[in-house]
């Protein structure tokens, strides 16, 4: 990762990243592109609970929308939920807990929720985690990598037919800025290798999801996929992961309804639908997922070899999971 790569990141985050950054981009959205109703349509939303996501399903339970909120923690789940029906006055809202970190728990529920209902319109996935010391979750992965890639990835691909049948399907990942100054390593997704920086080892997970992203793209064209990045937002995670930088930015920090505008755009205006498949966005446009000059771009060989070795591990977590005979395997 070069000085000059993380110098014009940073400088591009102080003027487009912030709240004055997302205040200059508004001025140019279209206001009829939320002037819609989603009766009748599902989303599910990863840590629906706070921040970034729980703005999202406010927004979505505000249009009418059916609101799954999957969570790991019940308490807060059920109290952020309580707080959506009250506003929206919209009760077709769900909790289902779930920790993302957990392989193994992420596909059983992606399986049981297949099963159970009959569509899924929009999936957005909104939970990370940034974990500074390196630690295993049950099935043996990184903690980082197990919820923002692998949970993002196995939760994903088990939904996929469910999306599939579904009218106008779409996929959103809630991915960082952060990633442009990573390039995909595929030698390292356990983060073994040298000494771990928890925030190097997020980015380039947010790496790995646009990668995905646009892999799904292309494998799925039946489902709309897209990868945004929210800015620099003032959530609870972002408090808690980098306190210094959150200290340090202050009031110059997005608020999670700004955060979240771009993923509640490409999940309900018709506009979004429209665009190409596959693209990384901000402030509702589709921008270049790498920067200027840096070399962060991946071999098509590299890419398969991350998508076969994400393959490989979901092969794992299903075997060590106890066989349904009448079930058929999702990978």
């Amino acid at each position: 990762m070069s000085l000059y790569r993380n110098t014009i990141w940073f400088l591009n985050g102080i003027h487009q990243y912030t709240r004055q950054g997302f205040e200059k981009a508004s001025k140019d959205f279209e206001p009829k592109d939320l002037d819609v109703s989603v009766v009748g349509r599902a989303f599910m939303i990863t840590g629906a609970n706070s921040g970034i996501g729980k703005a999202t399903a406010m927004a979505i339970a505000k249009k009418g929308g059916t609101v799954h909120m999957v969570c790991r923690n019940k308490d807060r789940a059920e109290e952020a939920k309580s707080d959506i029906v009250s506003v929206s006055g919209n009760t077709e809202v769900y909790v289902h807990v779930v920790d993302m970190s957990q392989t193994c728990q992420v596909w059983e529920f992606a399986e049981a929720f297949k099963k159970q209902y009959p569509s899924l319109n929009v999936l957005i996935n909104n939970a990370g985690c940034m974990v500074h010391k390196r630690e295993l979750n049950a099935e043996g992965l990184e903690m980082n990598f197990a919820t923002n890639t692998m949970g993002v990835y196995i939760l994903t691909e088990t939904l996929i037919p469910l999306l599939e049948k579904s009218r106008d399907p779409r996929v959103i990942t809630v991915s960082s800025g952060g990633m442009l100054v990573q390039e995909l390593r595929v030698d390292d997704l356990q983060s073994e290798k040298g000494y771990f920086d928890g925030v190097m080892v997020y980015a380039q997970n947010k790496r790995q999801q646009v990668v995905l992203t646009e892999h799904w793209a292309k494998t799925y064209p039946l489902v709309h996929f897209s990868v945004m990045h929210p800015g620099w937002v003032d959530t609870p995670a972002v408090s808690k992961s980098m306190p210094q930088f959150h200290h340090m930015m202050g009031d110059r920090l997005r608020t999670a309804e700004q955060g979240a505008d771009t993923v509640v755009w490409l999940a309900l205006s018709r506009v979004a639908a429209r665009t190409r498949s596959g693209q990384f966005f901000q402030d509702r446009e589709a921008v270049p997922a790498h920067l200027p000059l840096a070399w962060t771009h991946s071999s098509a060989e590299d890419i398969q070899s991350f998508i076969t070795k994400l393959e490989a591990l979901a092969r794992a977590v299903q075997s060590q999971h106890e066989a349904d005979p009448a079930g058929s395997a999702p990978f």
